[in-house]
């Protein structure tokens, strides 16, 4: 069986890493997200590939993270996972309905988006390197 101690800590920073430069990203060219979007409502190929990747993101992320763990970041990252996939049924199952949704969010709020994903991005990668 491997070593997962650290697991918990390494996931924080690859989310965090992906959080922070998503954020810049989008800060550096505000609409990319929205454009983004835009695709996915457009392609079933698109929101079908977009939910099973998400699918297996959450699903890797919670099962690596153990929900019942002393370690608190672990139990959180577990929920994430938890959250990931469900959120991946959703997209696979009521994708007009759910990317509809998130295209009337990102226009007017871009700014604010791409700032919670910076501030989210160094939060975790903060909380994990404090765990190594």
């Amino acid at each position: 069986m491997p070593d997962l101690t650290l697991a918990p800590a390494w996931t924080a920073l690859f989310l965090g890493l992906f959080a922070l430069f998503a954020g810049i990203g989008e800060f550096r060219k505000p609409g990319h997200w929205q454009k983004l979007i835009e695709e996915i409502v457009a392609s079933p190929a698109l929101q079908l590939a977009t939910g099973l990747l998400e699918l297996f993101l959450g699903a890797v992320i919670y099962i690596i993270n153990p929900w019942a763990s002393p370690d608190w970041l672990s139990s959180v990252l577990s929920v994430i996972g938890g959250l990931m996939c469900i959120e991946a049924l959703a997209v696979l199952a009521f994708s007009d309905v759910y990317m509809a949704f998130w295209v009337r969010r990102f226009g007017p709020l871009s700014k604010l988006w791409c700032c919670c994903s910076i501030v989210i991005g160094l939060v975790l990668i903060g909380v994990s390197l404090l765990q190594f």
